[in-house]
C-alpha cells in the first residue's frame, strides 16, 4: 500500500452527510431516468476473480510490477483484452 494513502484525510464532514434526511439532499442536478436510459442500459454483475497459478517469464513480471502496486489487476486486464480480441 502507498504510504501516503494512510496519511490522506477527507475534508468531507461525513457525520453531517450521514445526518442528512432524504428531503435535505439536493437532487436538482440528477437527470431523470427515462425509458431511453433503461433501453440503453445493460445488467452487469461483477464476477469474483479466481486465484490461479500462471507461469510468467521474469522480465514480463518485472515489467508489470514496475507499472505499480496494482500490477496483478493490470495483468488480468491485459489477459481479458487479449481474450476479447481473439474470440471466435
Amino acid at each position: 500500500m502507498n504510504e501516503n494513502a494512510m496519511n490522506n484525510t477527507s475534508e468531507t464532514n461525513w457525520e453531517k452527510v450521514d445526518a442528512l434526511t432524504e428531503e435535505e439532499i439536493d437532487t436538482s442536478d440528477i437527470p431523470p431516468l427515462t425509458e431511453e436510459f433503461f433501453s440503453k442500459s445493460r445488467w452487469w454483475k461483477p464476477v469474483e476473480p479466481l486465484n490461479v497459478l500462471v507461469q510468467v517469464d521474469p522480465s514480463t513480471l518485472a515489467w508489470f510490477k514496475a507499472q505499480g502496486e496494482d500490477y496483478e489487476k493490470k495483468m488480468a486486464a491485459a489477459l481479458r483484452i487479449y481474450a476479447e480480441a481473439h474470440k471466435a
